[in-house]
């Protein structure tokens, strides 16, 4: 243990599929043999809201069309004022999270986040969703504008850690059978493309059984944490 007022901020990013909840569940209990430590999650979450929706009786199936549709209009940068309120929406969730997770660490707290914002890759997971900016639509610039500022402004705190889990689609796809290959396809990609300019990353290879994974991890863990200077509680040794 060590007294530290600038406790790191250990990330995890991943596909879906890749494992992040196993391994950030697993690696809180062991981070917390080094200091008090809570676990945090970043990302906005729509794409399980989604799929609930999508399950709903009746309706399901139309919600999952009108989904598909409003998403194509964001490529196309035709978003209409609704859905990028619904996304301006999950901006808002995403930084109570983030505010809230700078008060744990203000508070002394390491913390683990599942997610990270990210502004290297527009479009991405945990980046920036909505076109910079589009010829005629003044308001759905400005929530543009807010967005990217929000986007920004997260991003401007840098994880001093970065777990980087990577997986291959085919693995991706068998752990997460409800979620759409392309959709995933596009995930593995941006994962191997992420930086996070100023944080140590290390890349794990999930392809193997999580119970392999969660050693690794733990190891990497633990080499940063004694880069720190900070060692394990004296019980947790016996």
């Amino acid at each position: 243990m060590k007294s530290n007022i600038n406790p790191p901020i250990i990330a995890i990013i991943g596909c879906d599929g890749s494992g992040k909840s196993t391994v950030s569940e697993h690696l809180i209990e062991f981070i917390n043999q080094y200091g008090d430590a809570v676990r945090v999650h970043l990302g906005k979450q729509a794409g399980n809201v989604e799929r609930q929706l999508v399950k709903l009786p009746l309706l399901g199936k139309k919600l999952g069309k009108t989904i598909d549709r409003k998403k194509l209009s964001v490529a196309k940068s035709k978003i209409g004022v609704v859905p990028a309120l619904v996304m301006m929406f999950f901006v808002l969730r995403r930084l109570f999270r983030f505010r809230r997770m700078l008060r744990f660490h203000h508070r002394g707290l390491i913390i683990l986040a599942d997610r990270f914002p990210q502004i290297q890759i527009p479009g991405a997971y945990d980046g920036v969703q909505l076109p910079e900016r589009i010829p005629g639509r003044p308001f759905i610039n400005w929530l543009a504008g807010c967005e990217h500022q929000a986007f920004h402004w997260m991003a401007s705190y840098k994880p001093d850690l970065v777990l980087k889990l990577n997986v291959d689609i085919d693995v991706a796809c068998a752990r997460k059978p409800d979620h759409r290959r392309e959709s995933l396809a596009k995930k593995v990609a941006v994962t191997s493309k992420l930086t996070f300019p100023g944080s140590q990353i290390v890349d794990i290879d999930v392809n193997q059984p999580l119970d392999c994974v969660l050693p690794i991890a733990e190891r990497a863990v633990a080499d940063f944490m004694q880069s720190r200077g900070y060692h394990l509680h004296p019980a947790s040794q016996d």
